[in-house]
């Protein structure tokens, strides 16, 4: 059974997306620590992290990078976090998430609850920023 993110990317479920190529899918986060974060997940169907195939690790770093750096460009923000937490869905997926402090990166706080304009609207700047 495909996993959510797998719908996602197959479009089958809507989403604000970021950036795509023939093996990742960059997308925002639904349930956002804060405004820009972003999840990239790679297209085939792996469930943990360090079980993605050797050659496919470096080349999701070397997609992510240019999105994390628009997420610096696009938000106030110290630096652009990394998280692999991997518990929610059992599909590989990274986070990246605008933060000034460790702190920003907890995942035990509230997420943000945001309007499809407020979405869209991330999704402009980061893509915007991409382009530069």
């Amino acid at each position: 059974m495909p996993t959510i993110f797998s719908k996602i990317i197959a479009g089958e479920i809507p989403s604000y997306k970021i950036a795509e190529n023939d093996k990742f899918f960059a997308f925002l986060d639904i349930l956002p620590l804060v405004e820009g974060h972003v999840l990239v997940v790679p297209k085939t169907e792996t469930d943990k992290f360090f079980d993605v195939a050797d050659d496919y690790m470096k080349e999701w770093l070397l997609f992510a990078r240019p999105i994390a750096k628009a997420i610096e460009t696009a938000f106030d923000c110290n630096r652009c976090g990394v998280s692999v937490v991997g518990l929610e869905v059992p599909h590989a997926h990274m986070h990246l998430v605008p933060i000034n402090t460790a702190d920003d990166l907890n995942f035990n706080r509230p997420k943000l609850k945001l309007t499809e304009s407020e979405f869209k609207a991330i999704q402009e700047r980061i893509v915007s920023c991409l382009s530069q």
